[in-house]
Parts: structure tokens; sequence; C-alpha cells
């Protein structure tokens, strides 16, 4: 039986970034449910997504502006979005430019 996996990304939004790029990023990270698709089932893999925009009153952001959780059924559903899903390459070609910061980590549920 497979594992489920949590994957976080935190990012830190450059300072001129305009509104409009930030909210196609998002927009376009959201979409990243629908548009990975598993390489055999030509269908949907991941389990879910949810983020935002931080709105923390602590102030120990350290920089991250967004947030956002991506769940996987499985650790080989997670190696393909990381390492070939064609969907997530291009997400990460548009949103380059717009970041100066990023965390990624991830657990076994």
């Amino acid at each position: 039986m497979s594992t489920p996996i949590t994957h976080i990304v935190l990012f830190g939004v450059k300072s001129d970034t305009k509104p409009d790029d930030v909210k196609a990023a998002i927009t376009r990270f959201f979409a990243l449910k629908d548009d990975c698709l598993h390489p055999t089932t030509q269908q949907p893999y991941i389990t879910s997504i949810k983020g935002g925009e931080d709105n923390s009153l602590e102030g120990l952001q350290g920089g991250i502006t967004h947030a956002f959780v991506v769940e996987f059924a499985s650790a080989e559903d997670r190696l393909y979005y990381v390492h070939r899903d064609p969907a997530h390459k291009a997400f990460i070609q548009f949103v380059g430019g717009l970041i100066d910061k990023l965390i990624v980590v991830d657990f076994a549920s």
C-alpha cells in the first residue's frame, strides 16, 4: 500500500512583482491539480492543493509571502511531479522570475 505524501511549497514573491502576475501565478498553481496528468492513466493525480497568500500576525515569515500544500497518493506520484511532469515544469518556468525565495518540505502522512 502506498503512503500519501504531503508536499509543502513556500515562496517569497519579489517586491517589484506586479499584482496581476502574482494572481496569475496563484491561479496557475491551483490549476496544477487538473493539469498534472499521470503518465500512464492520463488522469489527474494530485489529491489536493490548498494555500494562498500569507496572513500571519506573528511576523516570522522570513520573506515567505505564499504557502501551498499539495497532497499526493504516493511517493511515486510526487517523484513524477517533481522531476518529469510537463505541467509542473511549465509552472516552474512561469513563476521562476517572480520569486526570490523558495522552500519545499515533504513528509509522509
